[in-house]
């Protein structure tokens, strides 16, 4: 049985067994008692998890019925955990904690990253394949240019990781950007803020305008005379992550 390889899907699939092994470890060591695979594709690392099967519950998803299929063809014997889902439009497929693993469709990985977010009550580890250029946004720190949204939003939940970079010459078809593989931790205590809400709304319109001053950027969002304090001549990249949720207690609805 064959399967084709879909450029709409954003599909590269994994072909270096040495990756593929780091990966699984990386896995293995956080001793999941459930695991999500999200975008299996042909089985590259699924096959190292089938092999554990009896120490964990383990479900892998792909919206690719063909990948399914193929998975289930080769993997018969365990062709229930092979689910046909769309992960942006999944709901939590166990009921308690679970790790999450994949090699991400790059052309959906940060919409992927926001899914988990919601998710991130039932989501103490990630461990995924990124194009390299999300996984340095995500990691950036303050100050750095790319240092954005989704860098305050995950590191306000989660530690990130940087654990290996990854060759293009390790897909097939290698793809036009290096990548790398991060881990995500759930911290144990987040940022006081006023709400999960305010944060996102607050990080999402100050960087809409990220050249401009916060003065400028969060009007109506903060009273002229919260943004009238010299403090709001920065910029946004300025602000740690802790910055930001201290600020959601000085918006509009919060005075």
């Amino acid at each position: 049985m064959k399967y084709t390889l879909k450029k709409s899907l954003g599909q590269h699939f994994l072909k270096d067994d040495h990756i593929c092994q780091q990966i699984v470890q990386a896995v293995l060591s956080e001793k999941p008692d459930r695991l999500l695979e999200i975008g299996p594709g042909a089985g590259a690392i699924t096959k190292y998890f089938l092999d554990h099967i009896d120490a964990f519950q383990f479900i892998a998803i792909d919206v690719d019925l063909e990948k399914i299929e193929y998975l289930q063809h080769f993997h018969p014997e365990n062709a229930h955990v092979f689910l046909l889902q769309d992960i942006l439009k999944a709901n939590p497929p166990f009921a308690e904690d679970f790790v999450v693993v994949g090699n991400f469709p790059y052309n959906i990985s940060s919409q992927i990253l926001f899914k988990m977010l919601d998710w991130r009550e039932n989501v103490p580890v990630i461990i995924g394949m990124f194009q390299k250029e999300v996984a340095d946004r995500v990691a950036a720190k303050e100050g750095s240019r790319t240092y954005g949204i989704i860098s305050v939003l995950i590191q306000a939940f989660y530690d990130v990781e940087l654990l290996f970079h990854v060759a293009p010459e390790a897909f097939d078809p290698p793809p036009q950007v290096k990548s790398s593989v991060i881990r995500l931790r759930r911290k144990n205590e987040i940022p006081v803020m006023t709400s999960v809400g305010d944060l996102f709304l607050l990080v999402k319109t100050a960087f809409q305008q990220r050249r401009k001053m916060l003065r400028n950027g969060l009007k109506g969002l903060m009273p002229a005379d919260v943004l009238s304090d010299v403090f709001f001549q920065k910029r946004a990249e300025q602000l740690s992550v802790e910055t930001f949720a201290a600020l959601t207690f000085k918006m509009t609805k919060n005075q």
